[in-house]
């Protein structure tokens, strides 16, 4: 006789064993119309596993992230039957949930066209219609291998091979004619999954993600719990596409990539402008925030990176040369090495912790080609990276300076909702356990002292430390990891790194990694499509277009111009033989915040005609009160 206890501390009993349905049934039939996946001691079950002893329940809805999740495990298997009724002959291989949706890896020689993924859809509503049930079997290993190589499906029958024998092989059935190899859990029928999906776009995708096997069509889709969910999301991928980075970088004449150097930027005239003005902005922070701005070698010796652990545990990632006296050397892919050299000249004591140390490093990683994603994954960036050296009584007090410094900064340029995740120590890692029990406790501390929204990535944290990873929600929602800090207890001891304490012994201090922008070029692309290329004012990387009616205003325009240079202001002067219109078009399409018009009445009264960027309103404006209100502006968003 099974007891039941609900997530409320209720019990309910039973006679005999029972399914979740049957319990949710027992809540309340609302519950049990509503109800699509449980947990039993917290783990995912269908709604039809029976439980046969004293266990805690708990009912799933769409409401739910369980519940969401396992509609799109549903929608993803109805996708592959839909695609095997219309096009026998192609194999099934993976289909998972993923963020917003879903996947499916086909095995088929014609490539799937847009008027497919049509015909695809309205058979998964046909299947959805007819609401078939599901059912799950526990088969033998081998009578499943066997099964599938029948069915011609060998990469099902590989899969099940690297299974490890003492796995459980569950294998789903929708209705009476399609199966699949799966964990689950699934729902009732499909009729539960409702209509709220869309089949987005078809991609290439090797087998097992190695580009020495197979290419295989992937599918991918997304499904909502409602119709509403499904509209908000298609207009936010809408949105997002107009403030793609990479289109605004070209229209805005930013930056560019070539295949000569992959990952890596052409910063342009405006684009340079901007990533100048980040740094002057991060420099004077970091400089009133008592770091010390250091430079260190882009090039460093084999033997400095195998002492660091990064040859072992990075090495993959990194750059090397070999030169001509058979030495070994890596484009540094981090800065913190470099900066423990630093540390290291001279003596240090207690008294001189803690010690800031901050560049603006140039770094190299290696990242697979098809990883590269304009300015948000490249292979060159530039980190504002910092290291703090400090005791370990000094950690939580540093850690929420540094807390509150990434906040403010993120204020500054617009971002106002950040959260918090906790990543602690990686199945690969240096150090001991005791070292990583006294940085983790340390971290968690500052963490919880934040008093700000937090999550635990387990398993997440660098190979030597755990860390922090600061994530800024943006103008339509999406979230972006950004800033980062981490505690390490490890590299310091291993590159010698040490202080006098106060009771003259000698210490290996504490070393706190630190990136507030996190790289340079990422940030930018996050600001781009934040702002959709229409910047704050103060950090517009050209804030102001002088244009003249005609050649006869030219000379005024310049004069106008330069007076807006010396004021501190960043302008430029448009003399192409061009037409008024045309030029407003050009420069409204770069994203130039404010376009100055000079021709008679402007240059007889010493005025300028202001028109703003969205804006189709005119207003005149001396010239010495447009210095004063914009420079004020300039200088006021820019402290």
């Amino acid at each position: 006789m099974p007891i039941i206890t609900l997530p409320d501390g209720n019990n309910i009993d039973f006679p005999n064993k029972v399914t979740g349905l049957e319990v949710a049934e027992k809540i309340s039939k609302s519950l049990a119309k509503q109800a699509l996946v449980m947990s039993v001691d917290g783990e995912l079950k269908d709604l039809y596993f029976e439980i046969n002893k004293d266990s805690s329940v708990k009912i799933f809805t769409s409401k739910d992230p369980e519940g969401l999740e396992v509609i799109r495990h549903d929608t993803a298997h109805i996708m592959a039957m839909a695609v095997q009724e219309l096009y026998p002959g192609t194999q099934v291989t993976i289909g998972p949930v993923i963020e917003n949706g879903f996947y499916y890896d086909f095995a088929r020689k014609e490539p799937f066209t847009t008027d497919d993924l049509k015909k695809i859809e309205n058979r998964m509503s046909e299947i959805i219609d007819k609401d078939v049930k599901t059912r799950r079997e526990v088969w033998q290993r081998e009578k499943a291998i066997s099964h599938f190589i029948k069915i011609g499906e060998k990469y099902k029958a590989e899969i099940i091979e690297s299974i490890p024998g003492n796995e459980e092989l569950s294998v789903y059935h929708h209705g009476e004619t399609w199966h699949d190899l799966c964990r689950g859990p699934h729902l009732l029928s499909s009729g539960k999954i409702g209509k709220a999906f869309k089949l987005m776009k078809v991609s290439g995708a090797y087998w097992r993600g190695d580009s020495n096997n197979e290419m295989l069509q992937r599918i991918y889709g997304t499904g909502w719990a409602t119709q509403k969910d499904l509209d908000d999301y298609l207009k936010r991928i809408e949105e997002a596409e107009k403030r793609d980075h990479r289109k605004l970088g070209k229209e805005m004449d930013l930056f560019h990539f070539r295949e000569e150097s992959p990952g890596s930027v052409f910063w342009h005239e405006r684009g340079w402008a901007l990533f100048q003005k980040l740094i002057k902005y991060m420099r004077s922070r970091q400089d009133d925030a008592g770091y010390k701005e250091v430079n260190t070698p882009e090039i460093l010796d084999r033997q400095l990176w195998e002492k660091s652990g990064h040859w072992e545990k990075y090495g993959e990632n990194m750059y090397t040369s070999e030169t001509p006296d058979e030495k070994v050397f890596a484009i540094k892919p981090m800065n913190c090495p470099g900066h423990i050299q630093v540390f290291n000249q001279g003596l240090k004591s207690y008294r001189d912790l803690p010690l800031r140390i901050t560049e603006f490093g140039k770094v190299h990683r290696y990242e697979p080609s098809g990883a590269l994603h304009g300015l948000l994954r490249v292979r060159a960036f530039t980190q504002d990276d910092a290291h703090i050296f400090c005791s370990e009584d000094q950690i939580t007090s540093e850690c929420l300076e540094v807390t509150n410094l990434i906040l403010d900064i993120y204020k500054d340029l617009g971002f106002e909702n950040v959260i918090l995740k906790y990543a602690d120590r990686p199945d690969v890692r240096v150090g001991d356990d005791e070292v990583w029990d006294k940085a983790e406790a340390s971290l968690l501390e500052a963490v919880k002292a934040s008093k700000l929204e937090y999550s635990i990535n387990k398993g997440e944290g660098a190979f030597y430390g755990p860390k922090i990873e600061f994530v800024l929600r943006d103008a339509i929602g999406r979230d972006w990891q950004c800033g980062t800090l981490q505690v390490d207890l490890n590299l310091p001891g291993r590159l010698d790194a040490s202080y006098v304490d106060k009771d003259g012994s000698k210490k290996v201090p504490v070393m706190l990694h630190r990136a507030l922008f996190g790289s340079l070029e990422r940030f930018i692309g996050i600001l781009i499509e934040n702002y959709a290329g229409k910047f704050p004012f103060w950090i517009s990387p050209l804030q102001t277009m002088v244009i003249p009616i005609s050649e006869e205003f030219n000379d005024y325009a310049v004069n106008v111009s330069k007076k807006i240079k010396d004021a501190g202001i960043s302008s430029s002067v448009d003399l192409k033989n061009n037409n008024l219109n045309y030029k407003i078009r050009d420069h409204s399409l770069a994203k130039i915040p404010v376009l100055l018009i000079c021709g008679k009445k402007e240059v007889d009264s010493n005025s300028v005609t202001i028109r703003r960027l969205d804006s189709n309103k005119q207003e005149n404006m001396d010239i010495d009160q447009f210095l004063k209100t914009f420079s004020a502006l300039n200088k006021a968003s820019s402290n």
